[in-house]
């Protein structure tokens, strides 16, 4: 109470300073996300430098690369995708147009997730009132969010411009693309600093972080992409990373509207945190209905309640993007190049010589290790409902625990495979409409979507077990799916041994389009993931609640 007072109206208790405790909250999220931070920060550092050595084997000759700056000047369905591409002649220019923006998309979720972990969250738990009761100053669960996802960016970026410096590139390109990463990265800081003043779940700030991060790339792509509307571009902070043109004369004065940016709206955020209750804020909930419907007396009607947010704007997502990669599969072929080397590593990729097909392939198969994290995410789920103690009252009426956990189950796996078959309709439409056969592309996109989902339900049958046997390590479900997308997304190109990366379980469906279909690796897969799934099912039957 005395917490909630001193939110709310005179303060009569107040810390002597605001700050007070922030450096102990500060070593508290460290030590709490001293596993997962550093997986972000490994994967969005490393990536950049290791694809210094794939260009040259892409691209070896002048010809090669001026034929990809022509094929990429060309087709505005790139720059939709990537973004401007100001010099594709060099390594470093290509880097940047391939991974800027999506480096910023990634450094964009891993703050917003990290700031609504250690704040709105912990509201949400009641641990945030028990800290505030005692000597911890008004802003200082704040500041301390904001100390280490901000200090996750940075960090992020000197690594991204001292690994590229290492690998060879010009130190000036480097240290603009580092740069322009780690000040996104705080620019979307500052909007998870508002969003968790706005919301009053953690889900919902999630949402709306979230929110702004994709809009900030689909306003990026709609600038770029549209001749007369390049003026949107630079209404987004995505935008503003590209347009600081690293590796193709440096513009360095554009970092200043992160900067401005980020001070701004954290100061928003700062503004706002006084002038709310603790677990209370500025959106008002929607109240539901004095009793509830008939159709919310199930654990089905419950679980759909609970993922149909999350699985329709997944499902609006993959729709999008696979509709933006259908659009350029027709004209992989004067983006990769002509080069033996190119079309061997984009074959090893995609299981065929024929570029456009082995680019579906791969497609269908990134696809599968996104699904499946959109599975991992409704498996945890039980997790969350059990910690916040929603799950015990309604394990006390008749519902029993496996009609409980099967209700949700039904969401991560044939969740999965909704998001595959939006993805490949969407994919096959898009190519289709290109090429004049919507038939053919979209028997051939679905074709190569559903031979992965075998695939992509191990890594959701996984984390189904970790929940049922190790529930104290559910977290760790996150680091098996994002095992498997490194390893499949950059094992080949690294030239891994084929042992290692066999343990990722979307190396093993055939690749279709391009290969011929067989049924064994698919029954392996299916019974691996049968199994895991009853042994998590039958230690969730077994073990404690909560």
């Amino acid at each position: 109470m005395t917490a909630t007072l001193s939110r709310a109206g005179a303060e009569p208790e107040a810390p002597a300073h605001e700050l007070a405790g922030t450096g102990h909250l500060t070593r508290l999220a460290l030590r709490r996300d001293r596993v997962i931070l550093p997986i972000w920060i490994v994967l969005l550092s490393v990536v950049p430098a290791s694809t210094v050595k794939t260009f040259t084997q892409f691209y070896p000759t002048v010809a090669d690369r001026l034929s990809l700056q022509a094929g990429a000047n060309a087709n505005p369905s790139y720059a939709l995708l990537y973004g401007p591409p100001f010099d594709l002649t060099t390594a470093g220019g290509f880097i940047a147009w391939r991974m800027c923006g999506f480096l910023a998309l990634l450094t964009g979720l891993m703050v917003v997730f990290t700031v609504t972990r250690h704040t709105r969250a912990e509201e949400d738990t009641g641990r945030a009132e028990l800290l505030a009761s005692a000597v911890v100053g008004r802003y200082a669960a704040l500041t301390a969010a904001l100390l280490v996802a901000g200090g996750a960016s940075v960090l992020t970026g000197l690594i991204q411009a001292g690994t590229m410096i290492g690998a060879g590139l010009p130190a000036a390109g480097s240290l603009a693309f580092g740069a322009s990463e780690a000040l996104v990265g705080l620019v979307f800081t500052a909007v998870a600093a508002v969003a968790v003043q706005l919301a009053e779940y953690s889900r919902t700030a999630n949402g709306i972080g979230t929110a702004v991060v994709g809009a900030a790339f689909l306003l990026r792509g709609a600038g770029d992409s549209t001749v007369d509307a390049r003026w949107l571009s630079w209404l987004s902070p995505i935008g503003w990373v590209q347009q600081v043109r690293a590796f193709a004369g440096e513009r360095w004065w554009v970092l200043l509207l992160p900067v401005v940016f980020a001070l701004v709206v954290g100061g928003i955020g700062y503004w706002l945190l006084p002038r709310r209750d603790v677990g209370v804020g500025f959106l008002p909930p929607r109240p539901g209905p004095a009793r509830g419907a008939a159709s919310l007396r199930s654990p089905f009607a419950l679980a759909w309640r609970l993922h149909r947010g999350p699985l329709l704007g997944w499902t609006i997502g993959t729709a999008v993007v696979g509709a933006v990669f259908g659009s350029i599969a027709s004209g992989i072929g004067g983006l990769v190049g002509s080069s033996p080397q190119a079309q061997q590593i984009m074959a090893r990729l995609g299981g065929s010589q024929a570029l456009t097909q082995a680019f579906l392939a791969a497609m269908a198969g990134m696809f599968a290790m996104v699904a499946s994290l959109y599975g991992v995410q409704a498996v945890l789920r039980m997790r969350g409902e059990e910690t916040a103690i929603r799950l015990e009252p309604v394990l006390a009426t008749s519902v029993g625990r496996l009609r409980w956990a099967g209700s949700h189950l039904v969401f991560a796996f044939f969740g999965t495979a909704a998001l595959l078959l939006s993805g490949g309709v969407f994919m096959g439409l898009a190519n289709g409409l290109r090429t004049g056969d919507v038939g053919g592309s979209l028997a051939d996109t679905l074709a190569g979507m559903l031979v992965q989902l075998p695939a992509a339900w191990v890594v959701v049958a996984l984390a189904v077990a970790i929940f049922g046997l190790l529930p104290g390590f559910s977290a760790a479900a996150w680091a098996v799916g994002a095992l498997a997308l490194l390893l499949s997304l950059f094992g080949p190109v690294l030239d891994l041994p084929q042992a290692v990366l066999d343990v990722s379980p979307f190396q093993h469906p055939p690749k279709i389009p391009g290969q011929a279909f067989t049924a064994t690796p698919l029954a392996w897969l299916l019974g691996v993931a049968v199994v895991a799934s009853v042994a998590g099912l039958a230690g969730w039957k077994r073990r404690d609640v909560g």
